[in-house]
């Protein structure tokens, strides 16, 4: 329960985070997160059309490989850094301050431009969805601003609520799938059941880079397990756990859900079928192997997904800024826990307003809701994302390789290394295929580094840039707030 926490008569309280959430509890708000139907039915197509085709369901057991070596350093640091914040605190106990504030600011902005980003995509599917119906073709934009306002109240509130409202939703979207996974299996898809999308030919096929940029991106959320420390119950023992059940129900789930959606179309018919329509290529398939009714369901639980999707992100965002205000680095209101709902209410207000002005500059701006305000800042964030995992990998080891506090080679040199390798490799791949997801390609169709790429690749140098910069300037000019910003980061 969140509480005042008081040091002497004469010392202004100090308000922090207090629960008892466990691992289930945990599970549900990251996984949710990653958010499976809106992984299933809105990226999966996407990552099949301009990814690698037929082989991009292996990319995420790839990924969730190279996510599981990482989570072994992750998991050893929330047992020696007790203090929530993720990349934004291991960061900087491994590389120093500035370098966790720099990473605090690529974090906002991973979690931030995928939450705009699936907000896009909701008001996209809820437009088609009640022009369908016989309803009035409401832009998408005024469909996703509503949704932010209603994920704005339920932040604003307990997350205990937040957690409940996401498990049930994860359930209802989890067992859809699978039930269509299994009438898919029992009827066999068009040319049989096959390991088509496991053949090395057909995973480098297309665009690797796009397709594993988009898998990566399946799994943006998980690593947040460390940022609900100071809400979890025994978090020493609860956080770790969450984090490894996440990445391998995570990989598992969309791994074998995808593998589902090409055998329903085979793996000569899937691509056109995705090229047909990617936004309703799982409701196209759900129609055709679980009838009308299913496609109803599976249309109001695509929707529920991706409010789910981003109500678990919102979360995540205002523990963020809840813990950067404690540092110092936002301005003190920041980090207001209200008296009676007991949660991060003034940050939650601030997420709201930052991704309603976001989204109305898109609008004015003219961008189309899947495959630019979608595509372009999945793209943004998963990049983003790699940056700080694989930096987050380096800190690791130079942490225990300086203070010694942990001495299981696998956990903190052997681990952190290989997944740093697999990250590193990964950036590199997804930025070299970056300019096809974003249509900067020649008349041959090969990548072609514009404008539109590089102002959005800038985004990953700039923002933490200007962490550094404003770590300089706080140890300048507020040598006090450098003080808070030393305790809050590295203890």
């Amino acid at each position: 329960m969140t509480q005042l926490e008081s040091k002497g008569a004469a010392t202004s309280a100090k308000r922090t985070l207090r629960g008892s959430l466990g691992v289930t509890a945990i599970v549900f708000m990251v996984v949710a997160a990653a958010s499976p139907l809106t992984v299933v039915g809105g990226a999966g197509p996407l990552g099949i059309l301009i990814g690698n085709g037929v082989g991009y369901p292996a990319l995420y057991a790839v990924s969730a490989v190279i996510l599981l070596l990482f989570a072994v350093g992750l998991s050893a640091m929330t047992r020696h850094v007790p203090r929530p914040g993720a990349f934004f605190t291991y960061i900087g106990y491994g590389l120093g301050r500035p370098s966790g504030l720099a990473a605090a600011w690529t974090a906002i902005l991973t979690y931030t431009t995928i939450q705009v980003a699936v907000y896009g995509y909701v008001g996209y599917l809820l437009e088609i969805t009640v022009v369908s119906l016989g309803g009035p073709d409401i832009p998408w934009w005024l469909y996703a601003l509503a949704t932010v306002a209603l994920v704005g109240v339920l932040g604003y509130r307990h997350i205990d609520l937040s957690s409940k409202v996401l498990g049930v939703l994860l359930i209802a979207e989890v067992a859809i799938v699978l039930v269509l996974v299994g009438a898919v299996v029992l009827d066999g898809g068009p040319e049989g059941l096959s390991l088509a999308p496991f053949e090395p030919a057909n995973i480098a096929s297309g665009s690797p880079g796009v397709g594993l940029m988009f898998a990566i991106a399946a799994f943006i959320g998980f690593e947040a397990t460390a940022i609900f420390r100071d809400e979890a119950r025994d978090p020493d023992r609860t956080i770790p756990r969450a984090t490894y059940g996440a990445v391998i129900g995570i990989g598992v789930f969309y791994t074998l859900s995808t593998w589902g959606l090409v055998m329903a179309w085979g793996p000569s018919g899937v691509l056109a079928a995705a090229a047909e329509n990617p936004a309703t290529l799982m409701l196209r398939t759900v129609a055709i192997y679980l009838g009308a009714v299913g496609e109803v369901i599976v249309n109001v639980l695509l929707l529920t997904s991706m409010f789910a999707c981003v109500l678990s992100f919102h979360n995540v965002l205002t523990r963020y800024q809840h813990t950067m205000s404690s540092a110092g680095v936002l301005p003190e209101s920041v980090s207001g826990v209200h008296a009676r709902h007991l949660s991060p209410h003034v940050s939650s207000i601030v997420q709201t307003a930052t991704a309603g002005v976001l989204l109305a500059a898109f609008a004015l701006l003219g961008l189309d809701p899947l495959l630019q305000v979608f595509t372009w800042l999945s793209g943004v964030a998963t990049v983003a994302i790699v940056v700080l995992m694989a930096v987050t990998s380096v800190a690791v080891i130079v942490y225990f390789t300086r203070n010694r506090q942990d001495r299981r080679p696998w956990n903190t040199v052997i681990a952190p290394a290989l997944g740093f390798v697999g990250l590193a490799v990964s950036a590199v791949v997804i930025v070299a295929y970056f300019p096809v997801m974003v249509g900067d390609v020649d008349a041959d169709g090969a990548p072609t580094f514009g404008v539109v790429t590089w102002a959005l690749l800038a985004l990953v140098i700039i923002v933490p840039a200007f962490g550094y910069l404003q770590a300089a300037w706080i140890r300048r000019r507020r040598p006090a707030a450098y003080a808070k910003l030393t305790d809050a980061i590295a203890g």
